[in-house]
């Protein structure tokens, strides 16, 4: 699954931004959008890039770097 943005205008004219939509593609989340906006014009889209899970910073691996790069010093 993949986060898609959106900028939008209605089709009262109405600009509305930061949509986001998960799906698997971009058409797929083009139809999701659609049924709940109606009629509207797709402005702008963007995929939206995540870490996934797991391979963020975490504080062990953080300390890990710098005991380790303590000891190399020394």
């Amino acid at each position: 699954m993949q986060k898609f943005g959106f900028k939008i205008q209605t089709r009262t004219g109405t600009a509305v931004d930061n949509l986001v939509v998960h799906a698997a593609d971009q058409a797929a989340a083009e139809e999701k959008l659609r049924k709940m906006y109606h009629h509207c014009t797709i402005v702008e889209v963007r995929v939206i890039n995540e870490l996934p899970r797991g391979e963020g910073t975490d504080l062990e691996g953080a300390i890990g770097l710098i005991v380790n790069q303590d000891r190399k010093e020394s």
